[in-house]
């Protein structure tokens, strides 16, 4: 299959390069790397091994990709006015979309913008950081969950994932609601906290106050998703994503862009599922209470991409 991936940064250069290597067709759109892939070509260095690829088929406009069996939507969901430009051109009658975005409502929303398209969920659980020009530090996990939202090939879904099983990424197909939902738990519980407490992930969880904190915030978010339809997710869930979270040594996607001033994704991974659980009868005060802060702390950041 063809692949396209939109986005080069940490979850598009790992997912796309590691299919590339593995002998995959994948082109990808980057913009401010560019020229820097062009002349020295992306690195990896992952705990599975480094390497260094100067052959990936790099553009920086979309108009010069071919059409894809297989768009992989990487770009955080601050951009994601810009896919009616971006991804058009990559689209042809049974293309695939794979929005490997965070947050709750994203599919929704893109099905609105793109009436018929094929969108899959793509969440990925990955260390994986981007430090500097066409190079990134792989520190650990990596495995890769898709949940179908209205695509309906399951062909070509078993076909991707084996894709992905082939290029060293661990892949599993899962139901979409509980898909979405387990990663947003995490999410919700522990990107504002560590731009709220300028704190590394394990360390929320390493004195009692704040792991009181991690532990409400998830147990909120469990009854969100349950209210709204994911059912098999049960409390069990906090004790494993807490424990999860001990052992990661890094900052959220939330806290970097903080340091760096760029726009926080608060509207898909606080404000969306927030909403979506007051509409079902389903109050998260303290869920609440984060947003609001984070939605203080925006309109000092920069606007745009």
């Amino acid at each position: 299959m063809k692949y396209a991936v939109i986005g080069m940064g940490a979850v598009g250069g790992y997912y796309g390069s590691r299919l590339a290597e593995s002998g995959q067709e994948v082109h990808f759109l980057a913009h401010g790397d560019y020229n820097h892939i062009k002349e020295h070509g992306f690195k990896v260095d992952s705990i599975l091994g480094p390497y260094l690829m100067y052959t990936l088929s790099v553009y920086d406009d979309v108009n010069q990709m071919p059409a894809c069996d297989v768009v992989i939507v990487a770009m955080k969901t601050t951009q994601n006015r810009l896919l009616p430009q971006l991804l058009r051109p990559l689209l042809k009658e049974d293309t695939m979309v794979i929005l490997m975005q965070n947050g709750i409502g994203v599919e929704a929303d893109v099905a609105a913008m793109f009436p018929g398209i094929g969108l899959v969920a793509g969440v990925a659980f990955i260390n994986c950081v981007k430090v500097g020009p066409g190079e990134l530090t792989h520190k650990g996990f990596g495995h890769l969950s898709l949940a179908d939202y209205n695509c309906g090939d399951k062909e070509k879904l078993l076909a991707v994932a084996e894709d992905f099983r082939h290029a060293r990424v661990p892949t599993q197909i899962a139901p979409y609601l509980e898909t979405r939902w387990r990663k947003n738990i995490l999410n919700m519980a522990t990107n504002g906290l560590t731009v709220k407490h300028h704190c590394q992930c394990d360390e929320l969880v390493s004195t009692p106050s704040r792991l009181e904190e991690v532990r409400a915030l998830m147990m909120e978010g469990i009854q969100a998703a349950r209210a709204c339809g994911a059912e098999a997710i049960g409390d069990e869930l906090a004790d494993q994503l807490i424990e999860t979270t001990g052992k990661t040594h890094f900052a959220t996607s939330m806290r970097y862009d903080y340091d760096h001033g760029l726009p926080m994704e608060i509207e898909y991974m606080y404000s969306r599922p927030i909403a979506e659980a007051l509409r079902h009868g389903c109050d998260i005060p303290n869920l609440r209470q984060l947003e609001q802060d984070l939605l203080h702390i925006a309109p000092r950041m920069k606007k745009g991409i």
